[in-house]
């Protein structure tokens, strides 16, 4: 099994941005993290990307087709904007968990609409960099019904 692991803009700032809202590890923790929970869940490989450009995310879910059997995506400030994230999930049809380091249903209104949550079977909140982990494991037993 592959999972794609997708974050989007600002999450490379980890430990630096907003500590009291994401916590002070930072994105290499964040990686790390996410590697090891694959390899504890059975992935043979779990890539980890991140970039601040909403095309290139896009371009990582299609890329993504036929290559790998889950993706975890936190698109971070375009879960409350993007089309065009969502319309890529949806066109990979490649089973999709959205993840939230901060609890993003208790925060500013804005942030209760994601429009990426429409292409995920699952979303994880306000587990701080261990949400990632939970929704490595989510999606193995997805993957294995």
């Amino acid at each position: 099994m592959k999972a794609l692991v997708i974050n989007g803009p600002n999450l490379n700032m980890l430990g630096i941005r907003e500590p009291g809202i994401y916590g002070s590890d930072n994105y290499d923790r964040l990686v790390q993290i996410c590697l090891e929970a694959g390899a504890a869940q059975g992935f043979d490989e779990v890539e980890v990307f991140q970039s601040n450009h909403e095309g290139s995310i896009v371009d990582k879910i299609q890329e993504a087709y036929g290559k790998v059997d889950g993706i975890i995506i936190n698109p971070a400030a375009y879960t409350h904007t993007s089309v065009a994230i969502l319309d890529a999930l949806k066109a990979v049809a490649i089973p999709a968990v959205e993840v939230h380091i901060s609890a993003v249903e208790t925060r500013e209104d804005f942030r209760q609409v994601s429009y990426a949550r429409l292409a995920c079977f699952a979303t994880i909140t306000g587990e701080g960099l261990q949400g990632y982990a939970h929704a490595l494991e989510l999606l193995k037993e997805h993957l294995e019904k």
